[in-house]
């Protein structure tokens, strides 16, 4: 319950919105309307922060998405639809800090679904058509391609080094070898020591090229840069 207006409100985002109309209307500008720029929930984060779950975060784009374009309104501004933009459509997988940052999107990074709010299409279901043919043999087995993710020549040391600590900091990537005693310290550089970092985290997440970026100073390549007891796995 409002004291000033005394009107009930059941969620924050109505109230949000009224309270951002009142002061619009103060200043003369009530008939002027509101979008919803950005709104949205993670679907993961860390141990510390509360509330971040799949299920949570589904919950709360579909009921706004459902509840802002029904026509009923807010307490203040009844019988009212409202342009919203939901944050995001894509996880954004390199995004610094905790990990809720990197977890807004409806889409992981690979495009594939993080959860349906109600916008993905329903497979079409094709009936089998029953006829004989004689099979076609087969390709034989396709070579695989390796490929690494490294520095470009001309990258900024300040910048590897950040891309370092990126890299090494994520769950799962193990930077041992190249701490002092590890099999790839040496030569001690900032550019090797970033290939490697950089080449562990494009490999655990797939090899796709956007997992080579780094802000634009990394580069796919094919040619092994391994080196001596020291593997680019």
């Amino acid at each position: 319950m409002d004291d000033g207006s005394g009107l009930a409100y059941s969620n924050m985002l109505d109230a949000q919105l009224d309270a951002v109309h009142s002061a619009m209307r103060r200043l003369g500008f009530g008939d002027v309307d509101i979008v919803v720029a950005e709104t949205g929930w993670p679907s993961a984060g860390e141990d510390w922060e509360v509330g971040v779950s799949v299920d949570l975060a589904r919950d709360y784009n579909k009921n706004t998405i459902r509840h802002l374009g029904s026509g009923v309104g807010t307490p203040l501004m009844p019988n009212r639809t409202f342009e919203v933009s939901i944050f995001s459509l894509f996880d954004e997988n390199l995004k610094p800090g905790p990990v809720s940052e990197r977890n807004f999107g409806l889409f992981h990074a690979d495009m594939t679904p993080v959860y349906d709010v109600g916008i993905l299409a329903a497979p079409e279901t094709v009936e089998p058509v029953s006829m004989k043919v004689k099979p076609a043999p087969g390709p034989g087995p396709a070579a695989v391609i390796r490929r690494w993710c490294v520095p470009k020549l001309a990258a900024d040391e300040m910048v590897l080094q950040e891309n370092i600590d990126f890299a090494c900091g994520q769950e799962g990537i193990d930077c041992s070898a190249i701490r002092p005693g590890g099999i790839c310290y040496e030569p001690d550089s900032v550019q090797g020591h970033a290939a490697y970092a950089m080449n562990l985290y494009f490999q655990s997440n797939g090899q796709h090229a956007f997992d080579c970026d780094f802000g634009q100073t990394g580069v796919v390549t094919t040619a092994d840069p391994s080196y001596g007891g020291c593997k680019f796995t």
